[in-house]
């Protein structure tokens, strides 16, 4: 029962979100701004699903300049998690899939995101150095998953090494993003606990050369993934003092 009506509830907010998302992209498409209103609507949901958000870190979001924001992606709750750290002049780089799904599709783009085609290498490539030639030129951020796919809980998967290319060639920093374990997140559960977000402390690309891109993504995987154990067990501890 409380599956179906949060559902139900649900279903009639993203609707509504689409709707406003639909006409202020059809007023302003592509304004550098429209991911940051959409995303912090999504990061208001997270009470409806019985979930407690703990944002922090904001202090790393270099807001006043542009970053690579490289986050963990587990599955569709992160619209309502992570969505609540996307700062003003940020998009996300995103699969070309995405542009087909029935109205998402077509506010996905209209908000500016950038799509890529990851089963074209030589777009793929394409698409990054136009993502970095964004950076330099409007001044903007870039969200990417560098994992690829979703880990639906499973931990941090390996870094495929886009991101890290867009950052180096665009000479911005990265500062990591992530989100503790959301895989147990079930709509029919009443309480489904806390989930933390963090944005890291940034990592300077000052200097470094394609070569380097590697060990970069290597740098921050690492860092990351301990982190990551470290806010799952936090989590745990918050969820049980409730």
């Amino acid at each position: 029962m409380l599956k179906c009506f949060r559902a139900l509830i649900l279903g009639l907010l993203l609707v509504c979100a689409f709707v406003l998302a639909l006409l202020m992209c059809l007023l302003r498409p592509f304004h550098r701004n429209n991911v940051h209103h959409v995303a912090s609507w999504f990061g208001k949901v997270s009470p409806l699903l019985g979930l407690t958000v703990v944002s922090r870190g904001q202090e790393n979001l270099l807001a006043d300049q542009p970053v690579v924001y490289v986050g963990n992606h587990q599955n569709s709750f992160d619209l309502f998690t992570q969505s609540t750290l996307v700062p003003p002049g940020t998009v996300s780089l995103g699969k070309k899939d995405l542009v087909w799904i029935p109205l998402f599709g077509q506010i996905y783009w209209l908000t500016g995101n950038i799509l890529i085609d990851r089963n074209n290498r030589s777009r793929a490539i394409s698409t990054i150095q136009a993502a970095a030639q964004k950076i330099r030129d409007k001044a903007l951020s870039v969200w990417i998953f560098p994992e690829g796919t979703r880990s639906r809980g499973r931990g941090l998967l390996p870094f495929k090494t886009g991101a890290f290319h867009t950052a180096i060639s665009a000479g911005v920093p990265i500062v990591p993003v992530l989100a503790s374990c959301q895989g147990d997140i079930s709509l029919g559960r009443r309480d489904n606990g806390v989930v933390i977000v963090e944005a890291m402390p940034p990592i300077p690309t000052e200097g470094l050369a394609r070569d380097d891109v590697r060990e970069l993504a290597q740098r921050v995987y690492d860092k990351m993934n301990t982190r990551l154990a470290e806010l799952n067990a936090e989590a745990q501890q918050l969820a049980q003092a409730k």
